[in-house]
């Protein structure tokens, strides 16, 4: 994996998702979209805080701080990071983690502020990668095993996703 690569890309979607919150007034951004489901602001407070929780898990692999493990990912897992997208059809959150990471309605400014988070989790856990143990492994709820740099990758595709999630959303208003 090319760690400089992936953080790139990591930021150029932070960098898409602060330019996109100066679109919105506190009312549109709270409003749920015709086509129903999550609001922007619901959007945002789910990819900021799942791409925090990442950044822990990745964390506790850096550091070897895991319970050992023979594991690796799932078929979801594998086909996650071999496509770098996810399913090709609409995939149910398993309801323990759906109703840990439960989306807020986030506001603008709390949503600039965990961008910032974000960006500075992203910083100082990049620089840990090169020397992470490819075999330090924490828990995916949905992907099976991962290990440091999977997590740091499934945070890029993860943000990538739900810009697309916000442009679905944009259309049908």
């Amino acid at each position: 994996m090319n760690i400089a690569k992936e953080r790139r890309a990591i930021e150029a979607a932070l960098d898409s998702y602060r330019q996109q919150l100066d679109g919105f007034t506190e009312e549109q951004f709270a409003t749920t979209p015709p086509i129903g489901g999550w609001s922007y602001a619901e959007v945002y407070d789910h990819i900021l805080k799942a791409s925090l929780g990442s950044s822990i898990a990745l964390e506790r692999c850096t550091h070897n701080n895991c319970p050992p493990t023979k594991k690796g990912m799932n078929f979801w897992g594998h086909y996650l990071m071999l496509t770098g997208n996810f399913s090709p059809f609409k995939v149910q959150v398993p309801e323990a983690v759906a109703a840990k990471m439960a989306p807020k309605k986030t506001t603008l400014e709390e949503a600039k502020n965990l961008i910032i988070k974000v960006r500075k989790r992203v910083e100082d856990t990049a620089k840990l990668l090169p020397d992470a143990s490819l075999r330090a492994k924490w828990e995916h709820p949905r992907l099976g095993m991962l290990n440091a740099e999977q997590w740091f990758k499934f945070i890029r595709i993860h943000l990538e996703h739900h810009l697309k999630q916000l442009e679905r959303i944009k259309k049908s208003f």
